[in-house]
């Protein structure tokens, strides 16, 4: 059985971002995956310097949002 770590969000995230993520279940790069950017960025506390601070770690990972 292969194990796979997973990548954390980056630490740099307000805390009323990461507050908003964890509410809609958002622990971990591999968690945005099943979301598409839109869904993301209507939850409270995500603003425009947290998707784009997303959207880098998504794209250094080789990850992309849903859709």
């Amino acid at each position: 059985m292969e194990s796979r770590s997973l990548t954390p969000l980056p630490g740099k995230i307000s805390n009323p971002a990461k507050r908003g993520l964890a509410s809609a279940g958002i622990l971990t790069l591999e968690d945005l995956k099943r979301f598409t950017e839109k869904e993301v960025a209507s939850l409270h506390g995500v603003g425009p310097t947290c998707l784009k601070l997303l959207q880098q770690a998504m794209a250094g990972a080789g990850y992309h949002y849903k859709g």
